[in-house]
């Protein structure tokens, strides 16, 4: 089998389910993310066994998922995480289009190098643009949170688009996506669709599953959906991410 994302919909029809009350949010957490072809993911899956669960909303295992990201012209957010800056954001509307509404969504990373996620419900606003009560959560929580001004020009940037498996094992996730999209206006770059895309989220970093991984030789990267889709949007220099960009996309 080398579709990634038939292989995740086997997966999971195969795990008990959970409801979203029995998720873990971790809105603070520390993340590994991981890129694997669909032979690394079927090991994986077969080394954990029963150990997660999967969420079940509905008769559904496997989720839509759109985000549209909001940048500067120059991209300053985009620049910051290439520099890994310690103080840095992402700005996000994220849509569930298998249900679960959406959501304007600040990603933030401290000094402590961890991951904190606030957002607010979106229903009523249009996916590509910024309010005044967004601009106001914006401001507010980048000034509580970090310490620094919300940059001008805030605008829609790129989408991404793809499906999501999230399994459970106690008070940690594991994520599974494919067949992910990035789209830029006209132009629309796929991700290879024999890879998953994995991202542990845990509250201490350090979750079983990133154990398991290690054990099969895979090795977390540094990768974020925003910084590789404008990397393979726009061409612009991304050295820190080439490794996970030339195994994901076929560019």
């Amino acid at each position: 089998m080398r579709d990634a994302s038939a292989l995740m919909a086997g997966v999971a029809a195969g795990l008990p389910p959970v409801g979203l009350d029995e998720v873990p949010e971790l809105m603070s957490r520390t993340d590994h993310k991981y890129v694997v072809s669909v032979p690394v993911m079927a090991r994986l899956a077969a080394e954990l066994g029963d150990r997660f669960s999967v969420l079940r909303i509905g008769a559904l295992r496997q989720f839509r998922y759109t985000s549209t990201y909001f940048d500067t012209p120059d991209l300053l957010t985009f620049r910051h995480h290439r520099q890994d800056r310690r103080r840095r954001f992402k700005l996000r509307t994220r849509t569930y289009l298998d249900g679960g509404g959406r959501w304007l969504e600040l990603k933030l990373n401290g000094a402590r190098g961890n991951t904190d996620k606030r957002r607010i419900p979106y229903d009523a606003a249009p996916a590509g643009e910024l309010t005044t009560e967004a601009m106001e959560f914006v401001g507010d929580t980048l000034s509580r949170e970090l310490s620094v001004a919300v940059p001008d020009a805030l605008g829609p940037v790129l989408s991404t688009d793809y499906r999501r498996v999230t399994l459970v094992d106690g008070q940690t996730r594991l994520t599974c996506d494919t067949g992910l999209l990035c789209r830029d206006g006209g132009r629309s770059v796929p991700a290879r669709g024999d890879r998953v895309l994995l991202e542990s989220k845990s509250a201490d970093g350090r979750a079983p599953v990133d154990r398991v991984l290690r054990g099969l030789g895979v090795r977390p990267v540094s990768v974020s959906k925003y910084c590789l889709a404008v990397a393979a949007l726009r061409g612009v220099p991304a050295n820190r991410w080439q490794p996970a960009m030339r195994g994901y996309f076929a560019l």
